[in-house]
């Protein structure tokens, strides 16, 4: 009697199997490591901004219309938005003017985010002289502190590149123990009308990291 040959059947299991490993591998490597941090999602920052509205269509060429300073961010780097959370530097010492060139301070002096330096018609949130502001921290790392500005008036966020020179210091918070969302309030002397950016400056405190971002706002 003749005997049926199983090496083809093996053979093509061994590659089925190699084929599903491989897959499986790929997709490991795509998943976000768990290294994240976070930004301020209220009032929200400009890489923030653009990835809540428009990361789910960022292909929509009505963005060029409707939001056309993300349209210019998205078109320069699209990770810009997809790592809205990773705009940190290490080991500045606190020394954020010195390191930090004017014109840089929204993208954190990182060249893969210089899109958000751009002047322009940025969507802003509308907030009263007093109002909150909340980090999203996805590692939980906490704070050693939070520095808070506001662009003087008579600057012009449509115009003008921020530099250090062009804003208010208005309050630096103390310590705050690890947590996914840090809320905090600000008060400001009732001033400020109209388009004006927040800058914040974020240290960590698990390292010596610092986060600093720009978020447009709108005193009424």
């Amino acid at each position: 009697m003749r005997m049926r040959s199983t090496s083809g059947s093996v053979t093509t299991r061994r590659g089925l199997i190699a084929l599903v490993v491989s897959v499986l591998a790929s997709m490991f490597v795509l998943v976000p490591t768990a290294s994240a941090h976070g930004t301020i999602v209220s009032p929200a920052t400009r890489a923030y901004q653009c990835w809540q509205s428009w990361g789910s269509q960022h292909t929509n060429p009505a963005m060029q219309q409707q939001d056309p300073m993300c349209w210019q961010a998205f078109q320069a780097n699209a990770d810009t938005m997809w790592n809205w959370m990773s705009a940190l530097r290490d080991g500045l010492g606190g020394n954020f003017q010195g390191a930090t060139p004017d014109g840089q301070l929204c993208s954190n002096a990182l060249s893969r985010n210089n899109s958000l330096n751009t002047p322009g018609k940025w969507r802003t949130t509308n907030v009263g002289s007093n109002f909150s502001i909340q980090l999203h921290d996805q590692a939980s790392h906490g704070a050693d502190y939070f520095r808070v500005y506001i662009s003087k008036n008579g600057f012009d966020p449509a115009t003008q590149r921020l530099g250090w020179g062009n804003l208010d210091f208005i309050t630096q918070t103390g310590r705050y123990a690890p947590a996914k969302d840090i809320t905090f309030n600000v008060q400001t002397n009732g001033s400020y009308r109209g388009h004006h950016v927040l800058f914040t400056i974020w240290q960590a405190s698990h390292l010596d990291q610092a986060y600093m971002w720009c978020s447009d706002v709108n005193f009424g």
